[in-house]
């Protein structure tokens, strides 16, 4: 070529993706792979009920399902969202305040594209890679964020986020991720009202990412942000790939808070609608089926068992790691997702689990001789000793030590196993070089 054509990296890797490469690889060398770095309830053995197949049978029985959609959705999936919305009386839109996309990263991806180069969002850390990384690549710099404290529950820290936006003129907007995604926090309603009150006092708007409102146990409760918005511009964005769940649909959408009340919000806005223009629609079929699977008698009841499910794994999940030394464990109370820090003292670049077959440790050995971070390195030893997959911490924008996996395994004892196989090798992994911490281990 003449000259360079790509444009230069953020530095930046979709781990939750790139570690299927690895173990790949090692599935290619005769391992065996326990898929736990990726939220895909499906693929995790999750059976889509009979009733849901059935509706959506008889929508694709519908021409239009075919069709190119409006470029902001289906008009009577947008009518049946907002009167939903409507109905419990927070707040008030209009199918013209919902705008739908391929999916959530597709939303995300042109949210944050559609901000000014010098305009940065301020977003928890650690924080799901797709907001992160696009936010970095729409300013090319690493981006602001307020601290998820593993020592407090993973409650944000608020005194870091309102002064962070005080001192950073350039911060335009606060995200947050409710239900939490890595880590399974559940934001009270005070603290979420804390959030918009601080947008209020700095003249800032919202984004509330809302994947998973509705997958929330263990007792605890939330609000969505339509109950606590306000005159605050807002965006809230939502999606079936979780709740439905179908992934495969790409079926996420936006829900415009307080349209109208704000010149530089609405043009905003404006911009990320034009972008959408360019693709002509979203995913048709998915947006059809939504009125009819939300409406069903039998989806509240489908919710509350799979939340149930959920929240029995969180508990077993929680009862084995909890007294593992070196680790800090937070019971996960929402979404499907388990976040576990290891104490960064205890890690190092000489540690190793035992790999029987000669080839994988050869594989392994060479990957874990290069530079990078000691969770990346702890979850690589672990993929090839025992073909469980999870994602190191680090790789959330954060510089806490530790792994995130998921509570969506259908098999209960498969899913102790693998959670106990965890725990013995964490403690085989930092033994293995560690011989001064050999006391706390045997205590444990």
């Amino acid at each position: 070529m003449r000259f360079e054509i790509s444009r230069g990296g953020s530095g930046l890797t979709y781990e939750i993706r790139n570690i299927v490469l690895i173990a790949n690889k090692l599935k290619e060398m005769g391992m065996e792979i326990i898929w736990e770095n990726i939220g895909d309830p499906v693929q995790k053995g999750e059976k889509i009920p009979e009733w849901m197949k059935e509706l959506l049978v008889g929508t694709i029985k519908n021409d239009y399902s075919f069709a190119y959609s409006p470029t902001k959705g289906v008009n009577e999936t947008r009518q049946f969202l907002a009167d939903r919305l409507n109905g419990r009386g927070k707040v008030q839109i209009t199918p013209e305040d919902i705008i739908f996309f391929n999916g959530l990263g597709d939303a995300i991806a042109r949210a944050y594209s559609s901000i000014q180069v010098d305009a940065r969002m301020i977003m928890p850390e650690p924080t799901y890679s797709t907001h992160f990384m696009a936010e970095v690549l729409h300013a090319s710099f690493p981006p602001n964020t307020y601290r998820l404290n593993p020592y407090n529950g993973w409650f944000p820290d608020m005194r870091e986020l309102e002064q962070k936006v005080k001192s950073h003129k350039a911060i335009v907007g606060i995200l947050v991720i409710n239900p939490d995604n890595p880590t399974g926090f559940v934001y009270p309603a005070e603290t979420l009202k804390q959030v918009i009150q601080i947008a209020k006092d700095n003249d800032l708007f919202v984004v509330f990412d809302e994947t998973y409102i509705n997958i929330v146990y263990n007792n605890k409760k939330t609000v969505p942000l339509s109950d606590i918005v306000g005159d605050v511009p807002a965006i809230s964005m939502k999606g079936i790939s979780k709740e439905i769940p179908w992934p495969g649909a790409r079926c996420g959408w936006m829900e415009i808070y307080n349209a109208g009340k704000d010149p530089v919000f609405d043009r905003f806005i404006n911009t990320i609608l034009h972008q959408k223009m360019s693709e002509v629609c979203s995913t048709t079929l998915p947006q059809l089926a939504i009125p009819k699977i939300m409406s069903h008698p039998e989806y509240p009841k489908y919710l509350e068992e799979r939340r149930k499910h959920y929240e029995k794994l969180s508990n077993i999940a929680y009862d084995i790691l909890k007294d593992v030394p070196y680790l800090m464990v937070n019971k996960t109370n929402g979404a499907f997702y388990m976040t576990i820090v290891i104490n960064e003292s205890a890690l190092n670049s000489n540690q190793k689990l035992r790999i029987e077959k000669r080839e994988i440790r050869e594989f392994v050995e060479k990957i874990a001789n290069e530079t990078i971070e000691h969770d990346k390195r702890f979850v690589y030893y672990l993929l090839a000793a025992t073909g469980i997959c999870v994602v190191p911490l680090t790789s959330f924008f954060t510089p806490l030590m530790g792994f995130r996996m998921t509570l969506l395994d259908k098999d209960v004892e498969e899913f102790e196993h693998t959670v106990k196989t965890i725990a013995e090798k964490i403690i085989e992994y930092i033994q293995s070089s560690n011989k001064n911490m050999q006391t706390a281990i045997n205590l444990y």
